[in-house]
């Protein structure tokens, strides 16, 4: 572990507030916790740069043949055709390369279009409004949290559903022995409270559903 304090960021992604105080710091990286919002975030000289990003996303096999991988998605999927109606259309933003939950979506004859940086690159999805937009396991990557939220909350039609699969922090103690933030694109970490301030901020009603996943609905 360093012996000396790093500096936090200047601005917490999320909410932009300025007071962000030391979380915990391991032999990689520090991570720092904003005073309002209560997000973990790790400082921006610690990102990878966008090609390491890439190759480390490219590493992984998630195809439409992947059971398991099905099984993974459906804890947000599932949950979101129980609600939905079905003529309901969707995007599925940060599909990744196997764009499998539009497929699976598909089955139950509901439409799902796909954005991702890096293999859906395709702005035009991001020109639509949807009944509902789904992120299973992105937001912990992407580094512009407000920016992100803002243009989710322009995505979704009045009575919209958000549907969001990312790991909470919980306490400090479970923190420091957590796998969850060893993954290095992995650069904000959000807690049920982290939710309960987007709810109000963007005046959304909060949902938590599992563990790992958490519905925000447009009044």
């Amino acid at each position: 572990m360093c012996n000396t304090l790093p500096d936090a960021p200047s601005l917490c992604p999320l909410c932009h507030h300025d007071q962000l105080a030391l979380f915990h710091q391991d032999k990689k990286r520090p991570y720092f916790q904003c005073q309002q919002c209560q997000l973990v975030t790790v400082p921006a000289a610690f990102y990878l740069d966008e090609v390491a990003e890439k190759a480390f996303y490219d590493l992984h096999d998630n195809t439409v043949a992947d059971s398991g991988y099905q099984r993974f998605l459906s804890r947000t999927l599932h949950p979101v055709l129980n609600v939905i109606a079905g003529d309901a259309k969707g995007l599925d933003y940060g599909c990744g390369e196997g764009a499998v939950l539009s497929k699976m979506a598909a089955e139950h004859g509901i439409t799902v279009n796909n954005y991702d940086l890096f293999y859906f690159p395709d702005q035009g999805q991001l020109q639509q409004q949807y009944d509902f937009v789904t992120m299973t396991e992105v937001i912990e990557h992407i580094a512009d949290a407000q920016q992100v939220f803002k243009q989710l909350q322009g995505l979704l039609k009045p009575s919209g559903l958000l549907a969001i699969m990312t790991k909470r922090v919980r306490d400090h103690a479970g923190f420091i022995h957590w796998h969850y933030k060893h993954d290095p694109t992995h650069i904000n970490f959000y807690s049920e409270a982290t939710f309960e301030w987007i709810a109000q901020t963007y005046q959304w009603q909060l949902e938590i559903i599992d563990n790992d996943v958490v519905f925000f609905r447009v009044p």
